[in-house]
């Protein structure tokens, strides 16, 4: 008899108006073991450096988690290991590639892993790629946002600047931690799992969907919250494209729904 699907789960990316697509994703479920992943690398470095960084990424990741899954570990302690071990092993391989390219080659990625075993979702995140959680209605951000738009806008709150000129800040999107090779300041991978319910939508994404702002996303989720994933992602895409910022970076979008757990 085989299982029913655990996990109803799309994946899409789009180059925006960028030149070179930096951003990787993957997933994977593991139905008879209900557990599962989703991974994004969002690559900085240009053509032949943050593809590469971000594909090193992805690369660690499923090696890692691959593994363990496949070996029917997925419910114990060396799970949660598995999740700061994959980003040290996609930090030692940049860090690796990097050291053998000539002086003053940079490269880096930003890491968005997921791990679902059963109801519950755990997660690591450095960098800025956003993890949201929609739930009755309501969204929220649930990991930590590793570039300077948090000082920013603790800034306007307190009224050190205005809400346009946070908006409109330059530093923005200076990222706070990242996968160089080097020391990563910064790591969001909390013990504690978020307990998934059924209706609940998790939105893990590349920085480009921010190119929407809150209320948009929201929308879209409550217009499309009882279709399938891949309904949600393709609206989630529909709108960036009608938006149609000129200056739209490369995003890559999962959609995930509880669906047999």
């Amino acid at each position: 008899m085989l299982a029913s699907p655990a996990y109803d789960i799309a994946l899409l990316a789009d180059k925006g108006r960028r030149d070179t697509q930096e951003d990787a994703i993957a997933a994977r479920v593991f139905d008879a073991a209900k557990a599962g992943y989703v991974v994004i690398a969002d690559g900085m470095g240009g053509h032949e450096a943050g593809e590469i960084a971000s594909g090193l990424v992805i690369a660690n990741w499923q090696a890692v988690l691959d593994d363990l899954l496949e070996d029917g570990a997925g419910s114990g302690a060396a799970m949660l290991d598995a999740l700061p071990l994959a980003a040290m092993q996609a930090n030692a391989a940049v860090a690796g590639h990097a050291q053998a390219q000539p002086q003053g080659f940079n490269m880096g990625s930003t890491l968005l892993g997921v791990l679902m075993l059963g109801p519950r979702l755990f997660w690591i995140s450095i960098g800025d790629s956003p993890l949201y959680l929609f739930r009755e209605g309501r969204l929220t951000q649930i990991n930590e946002d590793h570039s300077m738009a948090p000082v920013i806008d603790a800034q306007a709150r307190d009224g050190q600047i205005s809400a346009e000129e946070a908006r409109t800040h330059p530093n923005r999107n200076q990222l706070t931690s990242v996968i160089m090779g080097g020391a990563i300041p910064k790591v969001d991978c909390p013990e504690a799992p978020l307990d998934l319910r059924r209706g609940d939508i998790v939105i893990a994404a590349s920085d480009g969907l921010q190119y929407l702002g809150d209320a948009d996303i929201r929308t879209i989720l409550q217009a499309q919250g009882e279709n399938l994933a891949q309904d949600i992602a393709d609206a989630l895409l529909r709108e960036l494209n009608r938006v149609g910022d000129p200056d739209q970076d490369n995003v890559s979008i999962a959609v995930i729904k509880p669906a047999n757990i």
